[in-house]
């Protein structure tokens, strides 16, 4: 059976609930079994997949967070350094989806996170199952 870890950064709390409520909802709606991990921001996603993946016990992973623009440039190094990590990861053949919201504002933050609006958790869960099925049929046609 396939296992899903979902990181989530509890920096916005109210953000991260909706992006792990939906992301919830698609994995079990695709009967998929997962855990979910909480990591303080942004900045900790990729290092918690990096050991996830290392731990061998999951198929795929799902980064969740939000990265609000502020009077600093703070922003620009999160954002861009916890992408650039994340799409290491990917290029060393982990399978996963890329939720972390980079907005201007929490208005802009909420539209994609709630589920009843963008609904970017269920999104970034699904975009990390199919990357789960590519990885494998490419896998298997090397066998």
């Amino acid at each position: 059976m396939t296992k899903v870890l979902v990181v989530q950064a509890r920096f916005y709390e109210q953000i991260a609930d909706q992006l792990v409520a939906g992301a919830s909802d698609a994995l079990k709606k695709a009967g998929v079994d997962f855990d979910v991990m909480d990591v303080p921001g942004a900045f900790e996603i990729p290092g918690a997949i990096s050991l996830g993946a290392e731990s061998g016990m999951y198929d795929g992973f799902v980064a969740l967070g939000c990265v609000i623009r502020g009077e600093t440039s703070h922003y620009d190094y999160v954002a861009g350094e916890s992408a650039r990590a994340l799409m290491d990861l990917s290029l060393e053949g982990v399978a996963l989806g890329n939720g972390i919201l980079t907005v201007e504002n929490d208005e802009q933050a909420m539209a994609r996170a709630s589920v009843d609006k963008k609904n970017k958790g269920a999104d970034v869960a699904n975009a990390c199952l199919r990357m789960i099925e590519i990885r494998e049929q490419l896998l298997a046609d090397l066998d």
